[in-house]
């Protein structure tokens, strides 16, 4: 096998990053844009010691499950990997990727069931980041995703996986930026006045909560003005802030946030509770696919386990915790950043919960030093998964069960291990798609402890 060789080849599978596997001559070849059973032409456009990468160049049967993506944006933004995949066999395709992932990295024999699917599969992204730029001879900004592996600035018009307005707004920013005198950012030389544009958008009511994201540490006046041009002239907007970020750095939003117009905050709605949602508070992305996870571990706690005391670790605004309230004698709730805990008080307060306690601590520092045992522990960390220690922690501290939600099925697979070896068991493990058209899928997984 050489570089620039071609060979006509079957796709076999789709991997956890959305490529597919093909096999020629021996080697693993991974294959963008492909669809399981795919017969294709592809050049050899790199080689390593134990896999190649190849590039279609000719599709000659394909799948009965390829489709014509529905974004005209598809190749060249690549955040929607597998949109060419039918959406019911999207839902296969992160099944098997959770399958292989336990199989291959916890050791487990263990039968997955088929991935709960999510309510919407447009416009059910309520979270929108997009970089900001300005070209360089006709200063026009631009605002969208990053191509694939690089930095060139994809000018995204219409993103069919997220709310119309959102399009509306960004359009809007795009064409007034200049009445203010706002610059779009350069990465290269650290210029320029706006660098990301953040939308918060309400699957309950439409409203938006928009955050301009500044390279200054201050609010300059055409700031101000700029704001004011955005609120005034969108009754969706609930409220515009602005964030300072003059770091170099890929990190999006800086430390500090100030609202200028309206609210620093949308509500949203979730298993009848209602949540408030700012500028940095986390909250899943598809907040009706959430709802599913809530009611899945709700109706969980609700059969198993009799009035239970839980204890919610990595909780951000406490979401989990006061979702699930009404079905336990007691919640309490573990998170690092004070400010999502002070919103967290504020929203059970708004719900009239009272039977939850919320530490505003790092959640490997507070499973350590807390004694007591709680009926189940909820453990919903960021990608990276928990640490070994935390997880002997949640071990400890768990009388029957841990509910572990994950949005990475690799480190599920290697933290599941752990507790396994420790003396725990894998009662289930449920993936949700959450990110529709993407690789990505969520997890929830039972241990009995």
């Amino acid at each position: 096998m050489k570089l620039n060789d071609e060979y006509i080849t079957r796709i076999e599978k789709i991997t956890n990053l959305g490529a597919g596997i093909a096999r020629i001559e021996g080697f693993v070849v991974f294959v963008e844009n492909s669809c399981p059973d795919d017969e294709v032409k592809v050049k050899i456009t790199k080689i390593n010691k134990n896999f190649a990468i190849g590039e279609i160049i000719e599709i000659i049967h394909p799948s009965a499950d390829r489709v014509e993506p529905f974004c005209p944006m598809y190749k060249v933004c690549g955040a929607c990997q597998i949109q060419n995949i039918k959406y019911e066999k999207q839902l296969e395709i992160k099944k098997e990727i959770t399958q292989d992932a336990m199989k291959n990295i916890a050791h487990l024999d263990i039968n997955i069931p088929n991935t709960i699917p999510s309510p919407k599969i447009k416009n059910y992204r309520h979270k929108i980041q997009y970089p900001v730029s300005q070209t360089k001879v006709s200063g026009r900004i631009l605002a969208g995703y990053y191509k694939p592996k690089t930095h060139d600035l994809v000018n995204i018009k219409h993103c069919p996986i997220q709310p119309e307005i959102c399009d509306k707004i960004i359009e809007f920013i795009r064409e007034k930026a200049g009445i203010c005198n706002i610059q779009g950012y350069r990465e290269k030389t650290h210029s320029g006045d706006l660098r990301h544009v953040v939308i918060r958008n309400s699957a309950v009511n439409n409203k938006n909560l928009v955050v301009l994201v500044v390279n200054a540490d201050k609010v300059l006046s055409k700031f101000n003005e700029f704001a004011k041009l955005i609120y005034e002239n969108f009754d969706e907007v609930n409220g515009v802030c602005i964030n300072f970020n003059t770091q170099k750095t890929n990190v999006i939003l800086g430390k500090k946030t100030v609202c200028l117009f309206g609210k620093d905050y949308i509500e949203e709605k979730i298993l009848d509770k209602t949540f408030k949602i700012g500028a940095d508070t986390f909250f899943q992305v598809n907040p009706e696919s959430a709802e599913n996870i809530f009611r899945y571990v709700k109706e969980f706690l609700q059969n198993n386990c009799d009035s239970p005391v839980v204890l919610d670790a990595y909780a951000g605004i406490s979401s989990f915790g006061i979702a699930i309230s009404d079905v336990c004698q007691k919640v309490v709730t573990v998170e690092e950043v004070k400010a999502s805990c002070d919103l967290a008080k504020e929203v059970a307060k708004l719900n009239n919960i009272k039977n939850i306690e919320i530490y505003n601590e790092d959640a490997a520092k507070f499973l350590r030093q807390t004694g007591g045992k709680f009926d189940a522990v909820i453990l919903d960390p960021p990608r990276k998964g928990c640490s070994e220690e935390s997880l002997k922690e949640a071990c400890r501290l768990s009388d029957k069960y841990i509910i572990y939600v994950s949005c990475n099925p690799a480190t599920l697979a290697r933290d599941l291990k752990i507790l396994c070896d420790i003396g725990c068991s894998v009662e289930s493990v449920q993936p949700f798609d959450m990110f529709c058209h993407t690789y990505h899928v969520e997890n929830v997984a039972i241990i009995k402890v």
